[in-house]
């Protein structure tokens, strides 16, 4: 049994709440939003006329993200549970409350990571359909997979702390919101990052993550727990910053970072958690004097040369501490970006942001440390999780029945979809869906069900939303949401496959996958691809069945595909054995439902 890593907190399931809480207490110039974990400027009215900036993630990465609110940087943060991405909820209700006192535009910096951007992604456009102008910038600057992915693309690293910058002394000049997301992906596109790790973090309440021997290092890590490229043995300071520059700007490499002699850039040299000051300094000497000293180009082919006629990379400017963590692991990252006069000026403008480099102390005493909602004067939603319901056929009682199964059926599952996503994930995808599981539970308990087919997939969709969290809870809430509008006035077996389709189409439009990449579109559009040739409403409960097996088949399938999409997409094809979980739980469900309907076989 693997032993639970010694922790400083109260409760495992509590610590970011009452981390970001304790941030607001020792930091005079931010706030709680109301009913939600998201961490604003106490001043909002100073955004009245500019563009506000947000940006969020899962815990874990302190001082990322709330560290760098303030004026100068940004607005608010949105924080999920640890290496969770927050829910669209929370990240809508911040966009109210920014554009409720007056900001003119709002821009999301938001880290690819499937996560982050489907919640991000539902909020934004949420949020544009009540009249909100906003934009979203993807960080993606991840130089460790020499050939990764198109669906799933680059990590976003800790280069997103210099978007941060650059963006919040745009905002603060009052440019345009066009303006500042254009200028932001720039710079993403002109930085790269690349970590290294000495041994693996842990998340409150369990042990590390993966397993690093003694005389082991690895390179190109994420700052999950992710995967990297390779394990090597454990090097000096020197040669570890060779290692890590080399391969950043590796000519052979499709995510190289192109970085040549005389070139002016920015570094930084950030600690991931449980690296020591004095071992940070010794590699950002290293770096300092690797990147002024030699010809990166050169030196990919020629590791030893220091030829007197290289004139080097110019340091311009250069950061050395915690800026993203991720949570314990002993390591680092480097990021290197290229350096314009404007770039440059907006890492030279003043910041208040606490965990930026020249950020300025405040008192902490006699103030109040939450923001309620009616002072955002913006935001309108009843933060309840439920969705307004029309009567409907009275058929709440025999969906309780329905769902009370497929949870149950799901609920046996969590010891296996654990295990199965120890390799392809972070090991949690049964207790996520377990989690979702026991909060639909409770929601039915409550009598509360909609008769009205939009409305159930409504309602289930707000509580998954608020409740499920991660990746998972992401996807199944935005398939519930675009399901809704084919079940509004007709419950009828082919109007439940235009749902079905509705909901695929909107997942692959915001997740960025498709058959084939092995996630759980695998089994959904196998078994699409059954009910779709439905002919006979009388005969639906036959075509289900046929689904389910397709499915059933689809999700097996899985074991053999190389991953495409999500955290597994990161982990070489020979360490991914089974079937995908995600997968595997879609399969589960189609099959609890196929089963309970076959006992009692009523038209959903």
């Amino acid at each position: 049994m693997q032993a639970v890593s010694k922790k400083l907190v109260n409760d495992a399931g509590a610590c970011a709440t009452e981390a970001l809480q304790g941030m607001a207490a020792v930091t005079p110039a931010t706030r709680i939003l109301a009913g939600h974990r998201v961490l604003l400027r106490a001043d909002l009215h100073a955004v009245c006329g500019r563009v506000a900036l947000l940006t969020g993630g899962g815990s874990g990465h302190e001082p990322a993200h709330a560290g760098y609110i303030g004026p100068g940087m940004l607005t608010g943060v949105i924080a999920g549970d640890v290496f969770t991405s927050p829910p669209p909820r929370s990240i809508l209700a911040a966009i109210r409350a920014v554009a409720g006192a007056g900001a003119v535009g709002v821009l999301l910096i938001v880290k690819n990571y499937t996560g982050d951007r489907l919640n991000f992604g539902l909020a934004a456009e949420r949020a544009r359909a009540e009249g909100i102008s906003v934009a979203m910038v993807v960080v993606a600057e991840d130089c460790a997979l020499s050939s990764p992915d198109k669906t799933a693309g680059r990590r976003g690293l800790c280069g997103t702390v210099l978007v941060h910058k650059i963006a919040g002394a745009l905002a603060a000049e009052s440019k345009a919101l066009k303006e500042i997301a254009e200028i932001a992906s720039s710079a993403v596109k002109s930085m790269g990052t690349i970590g290294v790790s000495l041994s693996a973090c842990s998340l409150p309440g369990r042990g590390p993550s993966f397993h690093l021997d003694a005389h082991e290092m690895e390179l190109g890590l994420g700052i999950h727990g992710e995967a990297g490229v390779k394990r090597m043995e454990v090097l000096s300071a020197d040669e570890t910053v060779r290692a890590m520059l080399d391969h950043m700007t590796d000519p052979k490499s499709d995510s190289r970072l192109h970085v040549g002699a005389g070139d002016n850039v920015a570094l930084m040299v950030n600690n991931l958690g449980g690296t020591s000051y004095l071992e940070l300094n010794i590699i950002a000497r290293a770096a300092v004097d690797y990147l002024g000293e030699l010809d990166l180009w050169l030196a990919n082919y020629c590791l030893h040369s220091c030829c007197d006629e290289s004139k080097g990379v110019t340091i311009g400017r250069a950061y050395t501490g915690t800026f993203m963590s991720s949570l314990d692991m002993a390591g680092v990252s480097l990021t290197v970006m290229h350096l314009d006069q404007r770039r440059t000026s907006c890492l030279d403008a003043d910041t208040s942001a606490p965990a930026w480099p020249r950020a300025a102390l405040s008192c902490i005493s006699d103030r109040p440390s939450e923001l309620s909602v009616e002072d955002t004067k913006g935001c309108t939603s009843t933060g309840d999780g439920r969705s307004t319901s029309r009567s409907g056929d009275g058929t709440s009682s025999s969906w309780s029945r329905v769902i009370e199964s497929v949870c149950k059926a799901l609920l046996e599952k969590e010891c296996e979809l654990n295990a199965l996503d120890t390799s392809a994930g972070d090991g949690d995808c049964g207790s996520t869906h377990a989690r979702g599981c026991r909060a639909i539970l409770k929601w039915t308990a409550t009598g509360g069900i909609p008769d009205c087919g939009d409305g159930l997939l409504l309602g289930l969709a707000a509580v998954l939303e608020e409740h499920m969290g991660g990746t998972s809870g992401a996807l199944y809430s935005l398939f519930l949401t675009a399901a809704a509008p084919p079940v509004c006035e007709y419950t009828t077996p082919s109007r439940w496959v235009c749902a079905i389709q509705a909901g695929i189409e909107a997942i692959k439009r915001y997740g960025g996958a498709d058959v084939g990449d092995r996630t759980l579109l695998d089994p959904l559009c196998a078994a699409y691809d059954e009910l779709k040739s439905l002919n006979s409403e009388d005969d639906w409960l036959t075509y289900l069945g046929n689904a389910a097996k397709a499915a059933e088949v689809a999700a097996e399938r899985t074991r053999h595909m190389v991953a495409r999409a999500g955290r597994a997409s990161y982990v070489g094809r020979t360490r991914l054995v089974d079937p995908d979980p995600g997968a595997v739980a879609v399969a589960t469900l189609l099959r609890a439902l196929h089963d309970t309907l076959l006992l009692a076989p009523r038209t959903p």
